[in-house]
């Protein structure tokens, strides 16, 4: 019990005692002393006693009732680390039982997960919490060797669930603890954001095979900023490797795991700075400074940089048909060779004059039936196609696959008038080809993109007229405009090229049958009207670009508050400009494009191939109509972990309770840089090392 409970318990009791003798309550007293009149003097002091005990007793169990306080300020403060069994940093240990004790009661939220032991091992060691205390069994120990148990954020106090980050505790079963460390970051290399909860991991043997191979030699977990700490490393070279260990075999055998490794070797090392530690009083103002010695462990600034290979094992992921006139493949992952497709049923029949429309992967197909073929609701397909087999290659593979279309049922006639009959324009749909544009509002700087219902069978583009609306008369456009297929993997999209003029009124007309579909329906008079925008209306943002490599090409990509991609510029002699942007706010990304595919390429670990890089300009970009804004960007002046805004940054670090009410800061702003001479990811640190690719 704590004192303020035994203070309280004490005064009540004592109060209580006082009361049952009649002595302080004046009306209680009289009562008494009438009531002593009919009692013997033995009997009346029995009686006394007897209710003090009592009262005594019920006093003394609400005082044993075990609870906080009411009233008071929150608690805020995490637990705090006493004692442990055995030590801290002990020798020797035999015992595979740990036992840590804490100043409170704790809990161990998300121990499966966020728990880390290492050396790592397949039989995954028991944490439990009772009390104060958290208990760690092993099944067994290794000899000879320092082990780390990294709880990161898990353990939190019981009451106002306030974690105590990054606790570590550490023991040897030999005469030596190693007590080397490393610590760096995770990032995803496309965008930049911190990989939370992510296994970072060494290996001693040098060879590339070894990250496949065998498991990790130790590890540790990133916290909710992306960074990590390894512990217990001995004296040596080692490589480090990050891997989103979907399987939890501590190695990278998975294609579809994300994966991330440091170019070159690392030797840890330490060594002895001074520093200085504030000392703040209760109204947050500073009480006192003092100066001390610290062991500083390094490198301290290792990036990794995640990626994916996007190899993906390859097969038949769905098929259908979606209507009676076509039928769908949908593939696992990229194709390089469209199926081989044969009718079985019904027999006699040919597939090999249907119109494909695919996707530019060749994962997603469409094929466009013959017209002989659309009135069977029934048919049987033998597709022949590449699938990954059970060693991991690709082989030919043929599979019957079935179709079936069920037809919708006949809607009976009704009674009244108004449904018996057919409107005009109904009847129409029904024997002529649709045609859909994709906007009535068009961009100056685009082509104007339409589509047919249907892949075409004919189409004549000199029925097509692309007039202007001049004193409200439709007048044949002065230059002339190119009509095209959009691109070669969809048969149905056209467009029309043109250098539209600002604040004009446009239309796309074409007489009767410019077009027929390949089951045999013509379009029907075409009369799309649209129009542009005021130049005004747009406005645009230019890069001038410092601190790029001239050797390697690189593009910028404009974002969206939602970090999606709105237009995409190469750089050249170090700027970049986005012209006819619409009026809002924008984010901006570099990407150093070592091939200069005007692509960004993700990794490959088996070829040793690193991504392309990713950079953020770290501020937002307000722009506002008839606005040509230009801003000056020094890729390379903002330490890498803090380019990107917080306003579309997704993997926050949860907020530190005592600093919530505090914090209103406006996301849209950049973040506070953290001190150069602290942060070793900042380029200006006086403290980074050069040990790798920035």
């Amino acid at each position: 019990m704590n004192s303020f409970k035994k203070n309280a318990c004490r005064t009540e009791a004592a109060g209580s005692r006082i009361n049952t003798r009649g002595v302080e309550n004046h009306e209680s007293g009289e009562n008494m002393i009438k009531f002593k009149r009919y009692l013997s003097p033995d009997t009346y002091g029995i009686i006394c006693r007897t209710l003090s005990l009592a009262a005594i007793v019920v006093l003394a169990a609400a005082c044993a009732n075990i609870g906080n306080p009411s009233g008071g300020a929150r608690d805020e403060d995490p637990p705090l680390f006493v004692t442990a069994n055995p030590p801290q940093g002990a020798l020797n240990v035999d015992k595979t039982k740990v036992t840590l004790t804490f100043n409170e009661l704790v809990n161990v939220k998300d121990a499966f997960t966020k728990v880390v032991v290492s050396p790592p091992s397949r039989q995954v060691p028991r944490v439990a919490s009772v009390g104060k205390r958290v208990t760690v069994t092993f099944d067994s120990l290794m000899p000879n060797t320092t082990y780390t148990i990294d709880f990161a954020d898990a353990i939190e106090d019981n009451n106002e669930a306030n974690k105590l980050q990054g606790f570590a505790y550490t023991f040897s079963t030999g005469e030596t603890l190693d007590s080397l460390r490393i610590s760096g970051m995770v990032l995803d290399s496309r965008n930049l954001e911190p990989r939370q909860g992510i296994l970072v991991g060494v290996h001693s043997n040098l060879n590339d095979s070894a990250f496949i191979k065998t498991p990790l030699l130790r590890v540790a977990k990133t916290d909710d900023k992306g960074q990590f700490t390894i512990r217990g490393l001995k004296e040596g070279t080692y490589r480090v490797f990050a891997l989103d260990d979907k399987d939890n075999d501590y190695k990278y055998g998975n294609p579809e795991e994300d994966v991330a490794f440091y170019e070159v070797t690392v030797t840890p090392g330490s060594e002895t700075v001074e520093t200085t530690d504030t000392i703040f009083n209760a109204l947050g103002e500073v009480d006192t400074v003092t100066n001390r010695m610290r062991t500083r462990f390094l490198p301290n600034d290792i990036l990794l940089r995640t990626f994916n290979s996007q190899i993906r094992p390859q097969y038949l992921a769905k098929y259908e048909r979606i209507d009676t006139t076509k039928v769908f493949f949908k593939f696992n992952t990229r194709a390089d060779n469209l199926p081989e497709l044969k009718v079985v049923n019904p027999a006699g029949e040919s597939i090999e004059d249907a119109v494909i429309e695919r996707s530019a992967r060749n994962d997603s197909i469409i094929y466009w039936l013959p017209e002989r073929l659309v009135h069977a609701d029934s048919l049987r397909i033998a597709a022949t196609y590449l699938r990954t087999d059970s060693t991991g290659n690709l082989s030919e593979t043929t599979d019957s696959l079935r179709f079936y279309y069920n037809r919708p049922k006949p809607k009976k006639a009704k009674k009244s008038d108004k449904q018996k009959k057919i409107s005009v324009e109904d009847s129409i749909r029904n024997i002529t080809l649709d045609v859909s544009f994709k906007t009535t509002q068009q961009e100056v700087y685009l082509p104007l993109e339409f589509e047919f219902a249907t892949p075409l069978a004919k189409l004549d583009t000199s029925a097509f007229r692309l007039e202007e609306m001049v004193d409200t008369l439709w007048k044949p456009v002065k230059s002339p405009f190119t009509f095209m297929q959009r691109d070669s993997v969809s048969p149905r999209h056209f467009k029309v090229e043109y250098p539209w003029a600002y604040e004009t009124k446009y239309r796309l007309a074409a007489d009767t049958m410019a077009a027929i579909g390949i089951y045999g329906k013509p379009t029907r008079p075409i009369s799309q009207e649209f129009s542009t925008k005021k130049e005004e209306d747009y406005c645009s943002l230019t890069f001038h670009l410092s601190g790029l490599d001239p050797a390697i090409p690189s593009f910028v990509e404009l974002l969206s508050g939602s970090d999606a991609i709105v237009r995409t510029e190469p750089v050249a002699n170090n700027s970049v400009t986005f012209k006819y942007l619409s009026p809002g706010k924008y984010y901006a990304r570099l990407i150093e494009d070592f091939n200069g595919n005007g692509e960004y390429d993700t990794g490959n670990y088996d070829l040793q191939l690193q991504p392309d890089l990713s950079y953020y300009y770290p501020k937002v970009i307000n722009i506002k109509k008839n606005w040509d804004k230009e801003e000056q960007w020094d890729v390379f002046a903002v330490a890498i972990d803090q380019m990107k805004p917080n306003a579309i940054k997704k993997n926050k670090p949860a907020q530190d309770k005592r600093n919530r009410e505090q914090t209103n800061e406006n996301e849209e702003e950049e973040e506070e840089i953290f001190d150069p001479t602290a942060n070793p990811f900042d380029p200006n640190s006086k403290n980074r090392r050069k040990t790798g690719a920035y």
